[in-house]
């Protein structure tokens, strides 16, 4: 985002929170999820915010580096509850996370389920890296009268592609993890619908298929959801990195805040955090061919 105007003003965090959770509701949230403000005085001016998936320590450090005031992320840093932020024993780094944020005048904002639901959300934030036109949610909320909010979205491919030609595409709109792409299926199959869910998507199976979808993208599918869709015929399967499917909404909610912030005339400027938090580091291909034995006479 361009420097501001030198006569703006930073605008207070309560302000910030005002209108990020105007974009993506807390009363839209999971009722397990934890969402909303972890730390951070709301009377602070806010002037410079870091985006970023997830809450780990090398984000805070990139947020004080760069003098941030708010870090946003997706997902929660006390997901469950907690009687302690001490910086010691297994889950330290979390305590050591607000104390270093706390240290810095750095607020901490999460915005999870309440984002994967918002028009526009974190699967619309997927569907534009992967070059796919949304034509509605996958699974709708009921209580939006316009039918675009809810969890995934249904989209369609802007040109013919075969999986061959989208999984391509995928590759070349998510960001480079070392997990890569799972695919399963004919690489020849036809893809006129897709259906996407940022993160987790395995529970969602049953939706994919009333859908009609020809593709699943989705990450952290697991053997046995995913050996049953095959079973059942369509749709074939590509699985990426959790945090490649979530990465996208860094870069629309900085813009949803960039926008909001030339409107008000509010002298704040945003960042995403381009440090790649996906927990696996290398992959290393399996060479053993197992062969059958004890063949019958």
């Amino acid at each position: 985002m361009p420097a501001p105007p030198a006569e703006a003003a930073a605008p207070a965090l309560s302000d910030v929170i005002a209108a990020l959770d105007a974009l993506w509701p807390p009363e839209l949230a999971e009722s397990w999820d934890a969402v909303g403000l972890v730390c951070g005085d709301p009377a602070a001016p806010v002037s410079r915010v870091l985006f970023a998936v997830d809450p780990v320590r090398e984000v805070v450090d990139e947020a004080v580096r760069i003098g941030a005031d708010l870090l946003v992320t997706h997902h929660p840093l006390y997901l469950r509850g907690t009687t302690t932020v001490a910086p010691v024993g297994p889950a330290g780094f979390k305590g050591r996370v607000v104390h270093d944020l706390i240290r810095n005048g750095i607020g901490l904002l999460v915005a999870h389920t309440n984002a994967d639901r918002a028009d526009p959300g974190v699967s619309d934030a997927l569907a534009a890296a992967l070059d796919l036109r949304v034509t509605g949610p996958l699974v709708p909320d009921p209580a939006d009268p316009a039918g675009r909010r809810g969890l995934g979205r249904i989209c369609e491919p802007l040109v013919p592609l075969t999986l061959a030609g989208f999984v391509e595409q995928a590759a070349r709109g998510l960001p480079r993890t070392a997990a890569g792409l799972r695919i399963a299926g004919d690489p020849d199959t036809p893809v006129r619908t897709v259906a996407v869910c940022g993160g987790s998507g395995d529970s969602l199976f049953a939706e994919v298929r009333a859908a009609g979808a020809d593709v699943f993208l989705t990450a952290d599918l697991r053997h046995h959801p995913a050996s049953e869709a095959r079973q059942s015929g369509a749709p074939v399967l590509v699985d990426a990195a959790h945090w490649a499917t979530e990465w996208p909404w860094c870069v629309q909610a900085a813009g949803q805040l960039d926008e909001i912030s030339d409107r008000h005339g509010w002298a704040l400027r945003t960042h995403v955090s381009g440090a790649v938090t996906d927990p696996w580091t290398a992959q290393a291909p399996s060479t053993h061919v197992p062969s059958s034995s004890g063949a019958p006479r």
